[in-house]
């Protein structure tokens, strides 16, 4: 059977289980296009995911598989790179998926350059938001610039949840202080968008609150926009006369599992987001998460304003008090109804053609 779709992802200079560049067989990015190419497959259809060392590691890959479509993952295929591609196989259609709002997008020198470029200058390339508001200010874009808007296409994430029960666990309590520990997950890399330290500040007046020792759990080496966000969390940790920080490395999808399946809440009150795979896994964890209203598939119960907080330990405390109802349950069903989306609008794409 020919092969019907190729993701390719770029691999950092270091590619070993402590590395944490921003491609690695491990990010983010990569469960997010394994996830589809899983689904694809659970179709019926032929789909492989790559990692490729550079921009030349293309053509290799592709005449190896000889797919129908090539998704690479975000922006770092150079634009002139498609002319020599192009050539060398005229029948593929080249599909750049992009991962981020407009917001993020702007931390990136060359992506409105670069996406305008694709489309402008190149037969058969496309570009894939996978939000429907940064699909719409795309093809804005793509307009306004004497190009095509039809060459841009929603492509959703797809997230394969299971049964879970979001079951209370049971505190326990430190030896020495006589308090009941909570562990609260805020995991992702530390970015200012991703809003980690006002996270910080409210789980620190949550447990105080509730006269708890706090156990505040980050990825603590996978530092973006440099350090000052590390420096300030480690800084109000220092300080504490109880309270904890816990840094973990960045982990395999299935390690990183086990470790999510310890926390008793996670926070993902970020400034802007198209999906979130690290909520998503919070909840496929049976986990409830406090979120922004960025994340559109979690239930607005969880919501909290990322620039308050006051507003983050409400919502904090609203979960906790109610949790014996589960209502992380109805995060559960709003992620499983993405999923639904995901694989009907996947599967209308793949076979239109």
């Amino acid at each position: 059977m020919k092969t019907k779709a190729l993701f390719i992802c770029k691999q950092a200079i270091q590619c070993d289980d402590t590395s944490y560049g921003y491609f690695r067989k491990f990010s983010g990015l990569f469960n997010s296009a394994r996830f589809v190419s899983d689904m694809i497959k659970s179709l019926g259809m032929v789909s492989v995911i790559e990692v490729a060392n550079d921009n030349n590691d293309i053509d290799r890959l592709v005449t190896k598989h000889k797919p129908e479509f090539v998704f690479i993952e975000a922006l770092w295929v150079v634009p002139e790179k498609f002319a020599v591609l192009q050539k060398l196989h005229p029948k593929v259609k080249w599909v750049i998926r992009i991962h981020s709002e407009l917001p993020f997008l702007a931390m990136e020198s060359i992506s409105m350059d670069w996406s305008i470029r694709y489309i402008r200058d190149y037969k058969n390339v496309y570009v894939a938001p996978n939000s429907v508001e940064m699909t719409k200010d795309l093809k804005n874009i793509i307009a306004s610039a004497g190009a095509n808007p039809e060459r841009v296409i929603y492509l959703p994430n797809y997230y394969p949840v299971e049964d879970v029960s979001f079951a209370p666990k049971k505190l326990e309590v430190d030896v020495v202080t006589d308090k009941k520990i909570i562990n609260i997950g805020c995991f992702g890399a530390i970015r200012p968008f991703k809003n980690q330290l006002t996270q910080a500040v409210a789980a620190i007046k949550f447990a105080e609150t509730m006269g708890y020792k706090l156990r505040f759990h980050i990825n603590g080496n996978r530092v973006e926009s440099g350090d000052n966000n590390l420096k300030n969390i480690r800084g109000l940790f220092k300080h504490q006369i109880i309270h904890e920080l816990i840094e973990h490395p960045w982990q395999r999808h299935e390690k990183f599992m086990e470790t999510m399946s310890k926390m008793d809440m996670t926070l993902q009150v970020s400034f802007t987001e198209s999906f979130n795979i690290v909520a998503a896994d919070s909840i496929n964890a049976g986990v409830p998460v406090v979120a922004s209203s960025e994340i559109e598939w979690v239930h607005p119960f969880f919501y909290a304003k990322p620039t308050s907080a006051a507003s983050i330990s409400c919502a904090m405390m609203r979960t906790w008090l109610l949790r014996k109802l589960r209502l992380g349950f109805l995060s559960w069903i709003r992620l499983e109804g993405t999923g639904c989306h995901a694989k009907e609008t996947w599967s209308k794409y793949l076979g239109h053609y």
